[in-house]
C-alpha cells in the first residue's frame, strides 16, 4: 500500500503527510471518517454511563483517546477535503469549495469544544454528554455525511 502510517490507534489517522494519489487520500479520508465517527459512538456510550470521572475505569480511561483521535482527523480536514477533490477532476470546483469552507468552519468549532473538554482535568459523563449534544458537533456529523456521499459517487465514476 505504499506508506504504512494510514492510522495510529493512539493518535488517530495519519494527517502528517499528503497523499500522493487518489487511492492514498481515499484511505486517508475512510480513516478521518471513521475516527471521528468512532469517536462520536464512543462518546455517546460514555455519556450514558453516568460516570463523574475519566478517572478509575476502562472507558474513562478510553474517552481522552476517543477525543484525541477525533481531534486528529479534524485537524486539516478541508484542506485535505479539497486536495481530494481535486483527485476526482471534477468539472467545476467551486461547489465543492464553498461546502468545504462551511464544513471548515464546523470542523474548527466542533475541535474547540473537543479540545476544551480535553483541558479538563476530569471528564465525566455530564461534560460528554453536553459536547454530544454541542450543534457544532452534530453539523461537523452531517457535513461529513453529505460530502462523502458526494465523493462516493465520483469515486464510483472514477
Amino acid at each position: 500500500m505504499g506508506r504504512e502510517a494510514v492510522e495510529d490507534r493512539a493518535r488517530g489517522p495519519c494527517v502528517s503527510h499528503t497523499p500522493v494519489n487518489i487511492e492514498e487520500a481515499r484511505v486517508e479520508l475512510n480513516a478521518r471518517c471513521d475516527a471521528i465517527e468512532e469517536s462520536y459512538e464512543f462518546m455517546l456510550a460514555y455519556a450514558a454511563q453516568g460516570l463523574p470521572t475519566d478517572q478509575g475505569s476502562d472507558a474513562g480511561g478510553q474517552i481522552r483517546e476517543y477525543l484525541r483521535r477525533c481531534d486528529g482527523a479534524l485537524t486539516g480536514l478541508a484542506e485535505f477535503l479539497t486536495r481530494f477533490v481535486g483527485y476526482l477532476n471534477v468539472g467545476s470546483p467551486s461547489p465543492y469549495a464553498g461546502f468545504i469552507g462551511v464544513l471548515d468552519r464546523d470542523a474548527r468549532d466542533a475541535q474547540a469544544a473537543l479540545q476544551l473538554v480535553l483541558a479538563q482535568p476530569a471528564i465525566g459523563s455530564q461534560l460528554v454528554d453536553n459536547l454530544n449534544a454541542s450543534i457544532h458537533l452534530r453539523a461537523l456529523l452531517t457535513d461529513l455525511f453529505l460530502i462523502d456521499e458526494v465523493l462516493k459517487a465520483h469515486r464510483r465514476q472514477a
